[in-house]
């Protein structure tokens, strides 16, 4: 029996090798995200299966794989695949699902921790022999205070585990979570984004990018918050306005943010926000951790195999639609 070409990328953990040439039915091969076009469809042509990092996948990548059973994630965004064309061609698109939420979530809480006990200045102030410095601005708490979370999948949920944890007030925003199921979770529901962020002492964005989200948070969004209030993104870049984000901070409308995503990455070294003394910055990294992408590779090769089985991990499929009628 000839084995089935599953192409994963380079930079996946050792677990998830494993648990791929554990199969003796596929042949699991590597390709490097900076692949020429060319080559990575060339490979296309053999696979049944492939597993994406950064590369991103359209209807060209769909043409030139006629064997294609399955694309899968390696990690949850997909603002990089063309969800329709697989659809169309009825081929599952599958994401890790649990597999980096916790990362993610402890790293959004990270950035609102941080910025409010000023850590990074803190240790400035220590390390350069400013100590008199230290009550000039004063950290604040995140105890009792209210948490606006946009976006309740899996990290967006498990973050609010933490701020309730906290003692603090957790409000979210996600119009497509029934509100009973979010008042269940011990938090509060809003159905106005705007009049939720106007009560938010912290803002964290826990959703997918999509046509709807992308600058969901700009000027007039921005302009609602409160002077004291500090907002986190660890989703993706270009929910929140990065202009409209520089002036409300540049202007003290806003306290701070935390960053782990941009709308150009890596962004360009003008970036205006990197000059700002209340941002802090960080390279797309919060679903990163040594012990997520053990997790992610093992569940992208998991996902796979369901599909290649014959019965796939209909949860960790986004497109769910094509097995409707099944």
């Amino acid at each position: 029996m000839s084995k089935k070409l599953v192409l994963l990328p380079s930079t996946m953990a050792a677990a998830g090798w494993r648990a791929a040439r554990a199969r003796s039915d596929i042949e699991p091969v590597a390709f490097e995200a900076s692949l020429a076009k060319t080559e990575f469809h060339a490979l296309l042509a053999r696979a049944y299966a492939v597993g994406l990092s950064m590369t991103p996948f359209g209807a060209e990548e769909l043409q030139a794989a006629p064997n294609l059973r399955v694309v899968a994630r390696h990690g949850v965004g997909y603002d990089a695949v063309d969800v329709a064309a697989l659809t169309s061609a009825r081929i599952p698109l599958m994401i890790t699902g649990v597999a980096n939420s916790p990362s993610v979530a402890e790293h959004a809480l990270y950035l609102m921790l941080e910025l409010a006990k000023r850590g990074r200045a803190f240790h400035s102030m220590v390390a350069q022999h400013r100590w008199s410095e230290r009550m000039q601005a004063l950290p604040v708490d995140l105890f009792e205070k209210t948490v606006l979370i946009v976006g309740f999948g899996r990290i967006g949920s498990r973050l609010s585990k933490m701020c309730l944890g906290l003692n603090m007030r957790v409000t979210v925003y996600d119009p497509y979570v029934e509100a009973p199921i979010i008042r269940a979770a011990g938090c509060h529901p809003a159905t106005d984004l705007d009049a939720a962020l106007a009560e938010a002492d912290f803002v964290s964005i826990n959703c997918p990018k999509t046509q709807e989200t992308t600058s969901m948070i700009a000027q007039a969004q921005l302009a609602r918050m409160k002077p004291t209030a500090y907002i986190a993104n660890t989703a993706r870049g270009g929910i929140i306005d990065e202009r409209a984000l520089h002036a409300a901070l540049s202007e003290g409308r806003i306290a701070g943010a935390g960053l782990d995503v941009f709308e150009r990455e890596p962004p360009e070294q003008e970036n205006p926000l990197f000059a700002l003394p209340n941002v802090l910055l960080a390279p797309h990294m919060a679903g990163v951790t040594r012990e997520a992408l053990a997790r992610m590779g093992e569940l992208m090769v998991s996902n796979i195999l369901s599909v290649l089985d014959g019965r796939p991990e209909i949860g960790n499929v986004v497109n769910q639609q094509i097995y409707a009628h099944q």
